[in-house]
């Protein structure tokens, strides 16, 4: 029970890696918020999760700052407190138009940035308002290893490179800013996981012939679940005195 009597936020809780955050919390007794734009799939999430009955579904457009501001004022008046934001809600920019810089669309790049880097400002911006005054918290989120290292033809987008380097560097300066506010802030950087969103991956036959080059510590696409126990760890009080950190689980990808 490393998370007991903790409140924790999780965006993108209805599929996922971030349902698989959602279960493992719970299993760890946290109290578990689910946001998700389908409130319905958050819903159906609740119901997996080990303790249900302090799992609370929420229906939250994370790209909304107005939505962002009065969910997280919905939960502190709730649960009297937040201790634990995670950020996974995002997602490819594709049907957008993202790509090489050369031909991205301006809507693909907006609308990138938008859902992965202007959604974790604005999740963190009102969650650390109300962790500032219990001089305590944790944030996590969950980047890609595509915001550190270069993406060739099979990962060629770029709006959504830029969105995942980008909230590293927002998830470090947060950390060293909030330091001595007793609030902590780190990124976890996945790999190829096989989620619904890597749909398009794991159906590439010229993807999968290159996971034992690409993830050579399996040489398949890791789990959800392997993402979650990372979460848990930097949510966790184990993890008290990391801050800052950029905590790679990509089955050896950027070790290379």
């Amino acid at each position: 029970m490393q998370l007991k009597d903790k409140v924790a936020i999780i965006t993108g809780a209805g599929s996922g890696i971030g349902a698989a955050i959602a279960r493992q919390f719970s299993q760890e007794g946290a109290t578990v918020v689910l946001w998700d734009i389908d409130l319905n799939a958050a819903e159906e999430i609740r119901q997996t999760c080990s303790f249900p009955l302090t799992a609370v579904p929420m229906q939250v457009d994370v790209t909304r700052p107005d939505q962002v501001e009065e969910a997280t004022l919905r939960v502190v008046h709730q649960f009297q407190h937040l201790d634990v934001l995670v950020n996974v809600a995002g997602g490819s920019g594709r049907r957008w138009g993202d790509g090489p810089v050369d031909s991205c669309s301006l809507e693909g790049w907006h609308k990138t940035l938008d859902l992965n880097l202007n959604s974790v400002f604005y999740c963190c911006k009102f969650a650390i308002q109300a962790m500032l005054p219990q001089r305590k918290g944790a944030v996590v989120v969950i980047s890609s290893v595509l915001g550190l290292v270069g993406g060739d033809e099979d990962f060629a987008t770029h709006a959504y490179a830029a969105s995942k380097g980008a909230a590293i560097s927002l998830t470090r300066s947060i950390a060293a800013y909030y330091a001595p506010h007793g609030i902590r802030a780190n990124v976890i950087c996945p790999g190829l996981i096989a989620t619904p969103m890597s749909q398009r991956a794991q159906q590439n036959q010229n993807i999968r012939s290159r996971l034992a080059d690409l993830q050579p510590l399996t040489a398949d696409f890791g789990q959800p679940e392997d993402v979650a126990g990372a979460a848990v760890f930097l949510a966790s009080d184990a993890a008290r005195f990391v801050t800052g950190a950029v905590l790679t689980v990509d089955g050896g990808w950027t070790a290379r």
